[in-house]
């Protein structure tokens, strides 16, 4: 075991280097669509709350098609790239979508057009991320770097597109879909020609080619961590992701002008991602020494507080410091999810679990709660809603920290053999 992780250190610097570029790319796609596409649909679009949650719920409701399938193919595939390239050269088409499609399907039916574009951007997003993350964890594992230190690149591609997504918005809105398709084609080139893997130390990752099959699966469904983590999935991260779809109407309410608002919320995102990139270096430390599972029960009332802060907010002050706390949230959950996955659970099905209880799980509660909240927005408002979400989640996170196992520390990687916290 000790050999094995030592060998792939010495490639680290050849192994290593390609993987943040393509967190950077993808997320920086995902920061784009999740940060503008509510603001476009309403000012371009046209749309409501209700119609715009209709695009969220459908990317959710359909990520529990693709999330399952994507997880089972990409525990058989490991580290062979015909998924991941799929979706890079989807994602490369969301530019013409959004400048040459969306607006003669809305011309045709609000609700059509909802339905296929959270069809659309579910295979690439909601789908899609699990096949990323995975991927990028397996390869550190055999190629021997903190999994998290990869991950900068997407919380670098989150800066970036905050801000300068804000900008080009600003300058003509169907350009953030276009910088989307540039993103995707770098993408597709890293993939081709970047990302190496070690493959001599491919066992690190869980070599599951010859021996996956559906019974190792359906075994799954019979631990009740696996469903304790689900449970947990679908109270916090669901709960975060609604909160977020339309956390951008509600900042705007404190200016005066949509432009003065945009601007800001630009702004305030650049700062929030870069105190999560910065936080992302020495979290996989600080995670070591605190354990995985500890990690997710900080990130559920890290988010449980902000929730509820900004609901119960007097001024704008207060809603952009309960925003940037989102900074230290990102980390901790990156981080502690993969380490705990690997250490509570066997390694050969870690992308069906990822793929199930972080992100299957997660788009169950999405799906039910995108239109709900949606209506509720436009109901009750923004404060009794957060009010509503943000208990869930304080709910949730108090019964996960009595029923969530502990996980295997050494089989995480968070302590040498020695029983030492990792640096």
């Amino acid at each position: 075991m000790e050999n094995s992780a030592k060998t792939p250190q010495k490639k680290e610097s050849k192994h290593f280097w390609g993987f943040p570029f393509t967190h950077f790319t993808y997320f920086f796609m995902w920061q784009i669509i999740f940060g503008y596409l509510t603001l476009w649909m309403e000012q371009v679009g046209h749309m409501n709350g209700a119609e715009a949650g209709v695009v969220f719920s459908a990317m959710a409701g359909l990520s529990l098609l693709f999330q399952p399938a994507f997880g089972v193919i990409s525990d058989k595939l490991l580290f062979k790239k015909n998924l991941l390239f799929t979706i890079a050269i989807a994602a490369m088409l969301i530019g013409p979508y959004f400048q040459w499609v969306f607006m003669p399907l809305m011309h045709i039916n609000s609700m059509l057009v909802a339905i296929v574009t959270g069809i659309y951007l579910c295979f690439i997003f909601n789908g899609g991320v699990s096949v990323i993350e995975q991927y990028v964890q397996r390869a550190s594992l055999a190629n021997g770097f903190e999994y998290g230190h990869s991950r900068m690149g997407g919380s670098l591609a989150g800066m970036v597109a905050s801000f300068v997504g804000g900008q080009i918005f600003l300058w003509h809105p169907n350009s953030i879909f276009w910088a989307c398709t540039i993103s995707a084609t770098i993408l597709t080139g890293l993939l081709l020609f970047s990302d190496k893997v070690d493959m001599d130390n491919a066992s690190a990752a869980g070599d599951t080619s010859n021996s996956l099959d559906l019974s190792m699966i359906g075994k799954i469904f019979k631990l009740k961590n696996f469903w304790y983590l689900s449970i947990f999935y679908i109270g916090t991260s669901a709960i975060y992701d609604v909160f977020d779809q339309q956390f951008i109407i509600f900042f705007k309410s404190f200016f005066n002008s949509a432009a003065a608002g945009t601007q800001a919320y630009s702004y305030m995102t650049t700062a929030q991602i870069g105190l999560e990139f910065l936080l992302m270096f020495p979290m996989p430390w600080i995670i070591n020494r605190i354990g995985s599972r500890n990690g997710l029960i900080a990130y559920g009332v890290i988010l449980a507080i902000r929730i509820i802060g900004s609901a119960l907010s007097p001024s704008l002050i207060w809603v952009i410091f309960l925003r940037l706390l989102a900074g230290f949230e990102m980390p901790l959950v990156l981080v502690s999810i993969m380490k705990y996955i690997a250490g509570a659970f066997d390694v050969r099905v870690y992308a069906t679990v990822y793929a199930l209880a972080s992100n299957f799980a997660k788009q169950i509660s999405v799906f039910i709660f995108s239109a709900v909240a949606g209506n509720m927005y436009d109901a009750i408002g923004f404060h009794h809603t957060y009010l509503i979400l943000g208990a869930i989640v304080a709910v949730v996170t108090l019964f996960a920290a009595f029923v969530l196992k502990k996980e295997n520390k050494l089989q995480a990687g968070e302590v040498d053999e020695q029983g030492n916290a990792k640096s």
